[in-house]
C-alpha cells in the first residue's frame, strides 16, 4: 500500500512543480530590476519591487486592456448563461419536431474548430459594422461557445426528474413559468460551473479577440500581454509584470471555484 502510494506521489508532485515553477518565475522576473534579469535571470530576488507591476499597469495601458476583458467577459457569459440555459432546457425537456436533429447540430458544431470560421466571421463583422465594437467580440464569443453551453446544459437538464416539471405543470405553470420558477433555479450549480469555464475561455482568448478588435484602444488583457512582447523585448521585468497581471484573476477562479470547474467538465459525462 505505501508503495502504491508512492508510485502515484511522485508523478503527481512532479506535476505539481511543472505546473507551479513558471508561475512563481515569472513573479521573482517581475520583482526584478532589469539589470538584476540581464546579470542572472534565475537568480531568487532579494527584494519586493512593484515598480514593473506599476509600469505596467499604469504606463504601459495594462489598467485599460483588464476593464476591457472584464466588460467583454461579463456580457459573452450573461449572454451565453441566458441563451444555453433556455436551448438546454428546450432540447431536454420539450418535445418538438426536430429537436433530435438540432441537438446533433449543437454536437457537430463543437467539432468545427474557430480557424474554419474566422475569415468568414471577420467579414460578417466588417460588413455589420460590428469590427472593433465591444457587441461585435461579445457576439463572437456566444456564436463560439454557445454549442458547448447548451451541450452540458442540456445534459444537466436531461437529469432532472420529470414529475417535478409536470407537478410545475399541473400548478398552472406555462412553458416559460417552468423555466423561470423551476428548471433555472434548479440549474444554479451547472450555471455557475459552465460560467466559470466560459469566463476562464474568453478571458484566455487570444486569435477571437485580436481578430474582432485590432485596435491597440480595444484590446483585451491577453492580447495586451501578447504585444508587450513586441513593444518590451529588451525589458522583460516588465512583460513578466504583464504577465502576472493576466494570471492573477485566472489563480483566484481556479482557487475559489475549482470545485465547480471540475463539475462543470464533468456535467455531460453521465446521465441518470
Amino acid at each position: 500500500m505505501r508503495r502504491t502510494r508512492w508510485v502515484v506521489a511522485i508523478p503527481m508532485a512532479a506535476l505539481a512543480l511543472a505546473t507551479i515553477y513558471p508561475l512563481v518565475f515569472t513573479a521573482n522576473v517581475a520583482m526584478k530590476t532589469r539589470r538584476e534579469y540581464v546579470l542572472d535571470r534565475f537568480s531568487v530576488t532579494d527584494s519586493l519591487r512593484w515598480d514593473n507591476i506599476v509600469k505596467a499597469w499604469s504606463s504601459v495601458g495594462m489598467s485599460r486592456y483588464f476593464l476591457n476583458s472584464v466588460v467583454v467577459v461579463a456580457c459573452s457569459v450573461a449572454v451565453l448563461l441566458l441563451l444555453g440555459s433556455m436551448a438546454g432546457f428546450a432540447l431536454a425537456r420539450l418535445r418538438f419536431r426536430g429537436s433530435s436533429t438540432l441537438f446533433l447540430g449543437v454536437l457537430a458544431a463543437l467539432f468545427v474548430p474557430f480557424q474554419v470560421i474566422m475569415v468568414p466571421l471577420a467579414r460578417i463583422m466588417a460588413d455589420t459594422g460590428l469590427l472593433d465594437t465591444y457587441p461585435g467580440l461579445v457576439l463572437a464569443y456566444v456564436a463560439q461557445f454557445l454549442p458547448f453551453t447548451i451541450f452540458l446544459l442540456t445534459s444537466y437538464y436531461a437529469t432532472v426528474p420529470p414529475e417535478i416539471v409536470d407537478a410545475a405543470r399541473i400548478d398552472g405553470n406555462t412553458t416559460y413559468g417552468v423555466y423561470w420558477r423551476i428548471m433555472l433555479p434548479m440549474g444554479a450549480p451547472a450555471l455557475l460551473s459552465v460560467g466559470v469555464l466560459n469566463a476562464l475561455f474568453c478571458w484566455n482568448d487570444v486569435l477571437i479577440a485580436l481578430l474582432v478588435m485590432p485596435s491597440a484602444e480595444h484590446r483585451t488583457l491577453m492580447v495586451g500581454v501578447t504585444s508587450l512582447r513586441g513593444q518590451y523585448s529588451d525589458d522583460i521585468p516588465t512583460f513578466a509584470s504583464g504577465v502576472l497581471i493576466a494570471a492573477v484573476p485566472v489563480l483566484v477562479v481556479y482557487l475559489f471555484l475549482q470545485r465547480q470547474i471540475a463539475d462543470g467538465v464533468t456535467a455531460g459525462a453521465t446521465k441518470g
